[in-house]
């Protein structure tokens, strides 16, 4: 079982490091591509790929979080909170992770909906409020998995 665990951590931390860098990458694209025409010209190619990237991270992330989850028995401790400095944080970082879940969803169907197509003044929203998002609560979840990480080692 051991054995497992370690695959899952290193799945766990090389997947997060990876859909981090891509959102922090992704975000850092968006802010210095302010020309419509430089964003309609890159958006369309890189997009597909890091957003097919994106759903394999999360999809792993999910999976091996849940296993390691299972392993150091923390469904117990987040469906009973008890309060404590670990109980806390893996409370907020589900929670986070929950969020940062669907705003990737909603992200990505738009995304995929309307690449290489002009959006609706919503689907705009959406798609950047989603985006911001996104890179906000990575921040977050980041630290909360620094906090279990320290507390479980």
């Amino acid at each position: 079982m051991d054995i497992i665990r370690e695959w899952a951590f290193h799945i766990h931390l090389i997947m997060a490091i990876s859909w981090i860098g891509g959102s922090v990458f992704m975000f850092v694209l968006g802010v210095s591509l302010r020309d419509k025409k430089a964003q309609q010209e890159v958006y369309p190619h890189i997009g597909p790929i890091f957003g097919w990237f994106e759903v394999v991270a999360l999809i792993s992330l999910l999976l091996s979080g849940f296993i390691l989850g299972h392993y150091y028995n923390l469904f117990e401790m987040l469906l009973n909170p008890n309060g404590s400095k670990i109980s806390n944080a893996l409370y907020y970082k589900a929670i986070l992770v929950a969020i940062l879940t669907v705003a990737t969803i909603v992200h990505f169907i738009i995304a995929y909906k309307t690449n290489g197509k002009e959006r609706t003044k919503l689907q705009n929203i959406l798609s950047r409020t989603s985006s911001m998002l996104i890179f906000i609560l990575n921040l977050f979840v980041m630290h909360y998995a620094i906090v279990l990480r320290d507390i479980l080692k």
